[in-house]
């Protein structure tokens, strides 16, 4: 059976919660418009809504059946004498399962809004070159393959949920609000759509050297940045209650460990650009800002608000090195930061639970699990992080290399000249007004 039944009271509350993830989606699609160019604004809200539709089908017909949800069958194997908990067994286009506000029905819920978010992630990375079908069979492949696959692994019981039952790491691998199976996921995968699509004309000189090609709408994104705060707390404190057992009244801590990480991850960033440029930039903000939301993730719940300001401190200033260092060293062009933003933060996060957390003697990982204490929790954490470098990265390289044959990726070379607006919808996102030349982008 699920997990231990919820109230009335707190399923009320969870499914407000989950009902504020939206406002994650729509702050990440507004922030990845804004970062782009003015000539592929409509196609980034078009590709937007496109990616949220088709993640939301997809988990629909087989998602949610791999991933399943604590205590619900599942495949597993045995190892050394002990089950691991592969991937979910529930039937497809969610038959005979009930939406009757039990835990796993809420779960279900959850995962079509977390699986749209996490899908939408690669997006900031393609930006202004990536065609909007491949964007379309690229979420088929995230939200039918990837997601589920860690989602069960973590959220539904998985091996490694099981570690701290089989093998005493801690609690096993433990991710309150996402920062492994949706940041991480989508950040992964976002790094493996860059190298695939290559960078957009005229980025790199004959030399080597990256031109700066700044986003066309500030307003936008720092607009975005406001909504996605308040989706990031529906999300963490949704999952903080569904996938570890917290107390609603625990809403509040989480609440503002999210605000606190989120501010302090900003302002992080506007500092070490005031340092760098002379000037705070606004774009790196928006990104340490988002940073500190992904960072909160995994731990926010398990902390308290003075550890949650380091984690965003640190999430911030992570982001802004590595946009840098991955735009000079490795030649990735990402325009919306997204590896940056949702990997890197991403993994940071799930390391804090080892280090800061201050875990139950139980939590609601595995079912039957003994009470354990937080020895070698670090360990458990290293592990998921040693999974989604070393598996779920090369499986999503691995699954858009091989769609990109069938479905190429990137857009014809006029397509890119002249802008996705016109040459994809047809008409631009701003017809009345003078867009932006490629005059900076000249060598």
């Amino acid at each position: 059976m699920p997990g231990p039944a919820l109230s009335e009271t707190t399923s009320f509350l969870c499914v407000f919660l989950i009902l504020l993830i939206p406002f994650a989606i729509a702050g990440l699609a507004l922030i990845n418009t804004g970062l782009g160019r003015s000539h592929a604004a409509a196609h980034t809200m078009l590709a937007s809504l496109c990616v949220f539709a088709v993640a939301a089908g997809v988990y629909f017909i087989c998602g949610f059946a791999w991933q399943g949800y604590i205590g619900m069958p599942a495949h597993n194997i045995i190892a050394s004498g002990k089950p691991w908990n592969w991937i979910g067994a529930q039937p497809l286009l969610l038959r005979h399962f009930e939406l009757n506000g039990s835990p796993d029905s809420l779960a279900a819920v959850f995962g079509i809004f977390s699986v749209a978010l996490a899908a939408l992630i690669p997006l900031g990375a393609g930006l202004d070159r990536w065609r909007l079908s491949a964007i379309c069979a690229s979420t088929v492949l995230l939200a039918g393959f990837t997601y589920p696959l860690f989602g069960h692994w973590v959220w539904g019981g998985g091996w490694l949920a099981q570690l701290g039952a089989n093998y005493g790491l801690g609690h096993g691998f433990v991710d309150a609000g996402g920062g492994g199976s949706v940041q991480a996921v989508g950040g992964l995968t976002a790094l493996a759509i860059a190298w695939i699509l290559g960078p957009r004309r005229h980025k790199y000189s004959p030399e080597g050297m990256p031109a700066a090609i700044p986003g066309h709408n500030g307003v936008l994104v720092v607009l975005g940045c406001v909504m996605a705060l308040f989706g990031w707390i529906g999300l963490n404190s949704a999952g903080s209650i569904l996938f570890t057992g917290s107390e609603p009244g625990k809403t509040v801590l989480v609440a503002v460990n999210t605000m606190l990480s989120a501010a302090a991850g900003g302002l992080s960033a506007a500092v070490i650009t005031r340092v760098q440029f002379g000037r705070p930039d606004v774009s790196l903000t928006a990104n340490g800002w988002v940073s500190g939301l992904v960072a909160s993730s995994a731990a926010c719940v398990f902390i308290e608000p003075v550890e949650a300001v380091l984690i965003g401190i640190v999430g911030g200033a992570l982001t802004t090195f590595s946009i840098e260092w991955f735009e000079l060293h490795l030649r990735i062009d990402d325009p919306g930061g997204a590896i940056s933003v949702h990997a890197v933060s991403g993994l940071w996060g799930l390391l804090t639970v080892g280090m800061f957390a201050s875990l139950p003697a139980r939590v609601l990982n595995v079912p039957g699990a003994t009470e354990t204490g937080d020895s070698l929790q670090w360990l458990a954490q290293i592990v998921g992080i040693a999974t989604l470098l070393g598996f779920v990265f090369p499986l999503a390289y691995g699954l858009n290399l091989a769609m990109n044959r069938f479905c190429r990726y990137r857009v014809a070379a006029e397509g890119e000249r002249q802008g996705l607006d016109l040459y994809e919808l047809g008409a631009g996102a701003y017809p009345e007004f003078v867009t932006h030349s490629e005059e900076f982008g000249q060598h």
